[in-house]
């Protein structure tokens, strides 16, 4: 979808996301090696009790459902940067659901506009897990010659 016909409010509910367990510890393994997220008996005698996801996976998880409805398609140029909150923690088998919104839109020149996206999830508790504020650079559409 081009810069211009987005609208500020325009909003999606992508699919849930699942944190696989299996995944959960791979992901952490190779990216967030600590025991909070890979030693499940160091993890039980923490206040969490068992094991938490890494942040940027349970993100990442929430991001690729989004990607699945995403607003712009062929129109986006680059991802311009993203601020990630993590609210509170994800576990295994948890359950994000979440909602994304645009809620600013900057015109930069006549080729491309500056959308910037919200994204909030919730697990299977309804609890606000982790919001997320991406922006993303968006073709305006072609003026006829």
């Amino acid at each position: 979808m081009y810069f211009d016909e987005l609208k500020i409010g325009m909003a999606t509910e992508p699919a849930p996301a699942i944190i696989e367990k299996e995944k959960m510890i791979d992901f952490a393994r190779d990216y967030d090696n600590i025991p909070l997220h890979t030693d499940e008996e160091y993890a039980r005698n923490t206040h969490f009790g068992k094991l938490i996801a890494p942040g940027v996976m349970s993100f990442m998880s929430v991001w690729a459902k989004y990607l699945e409805v995403d607003f712009f398609g062929e129109e986006l140029l680059a991802g311009k940067s993203t601020k990630i909150e993590w609210i509170k923690p994800v576990f295994a088998e948890d359950v994000l659901s979440s909602r994304a919104e645009i809620t600013n839109l900057v015109k930069r020149n006549e080729k491309n506009g500056l959308v910037e996206i919200t994204i909030k999830a919730y697990n299977q508790h309804g609890e606000l897990v982790l919001t997320n504020i991406t922006e993303a650079i968006v073709k305006c559409r072609p003026k006829e010659q």
